[in-house]
């Protein structure tokens, strides 16, 4: 077996609800946490405000034969699990899709995001 334990990026795979799904390029995912706002005054910085912030999941995939892109529009509660290259695994939890999906039939690619209220890196 190779040793891979230098290996920081490249493959990665997606799966939603267990289904895998054939993945093109520009997987990227940010943690649920939250969002600061920096609060300034006309006479000084005042400090900053604070607000919860969902965590997202966006990936383009490939549009296979077999696959329901209206599928996607209708995911409403669903659990999306990647797989890392640098062995992490990302888990977003009760996701819905964001943004309605337009398949780019040149490459057969379409572009999807999902947000949620907990996406982790486990």
């Amino acid at each position: 077996m190779a040793d891979t334990t230098n290996r920081l990026a490249g493959t990665a795979f997606i799966a939603v609800d267990g289904q895998t799904y054939m993945l093109a390029g520009d997987l990227a995912y940010s943690p649920s946490g939250v969002t600061r706002e920096t609060l300034t005054g006309q006479d000084r910085v005042h400090g900053y405000s604070e607000k919860p912030k969902q965590g997202s999941i966006s990936a383009t995939l490939r549009d296979a034969g077999g696959l329901s892109v209206k599928a996607f529009n209708a995911m409403t509660n669903v659990t999306v699990t990647l797989e890392l290259a640098n062995g992490k695994t990302i888990l977003g939890r009760n996701m819905w899709t964001v943004e309605a999906q337009e398949v780019k039939t040149a490459e057969g690619t379409f572009e999807v995001k999902w947000e949620g209220f907990s996406v982790e890196e486990v």
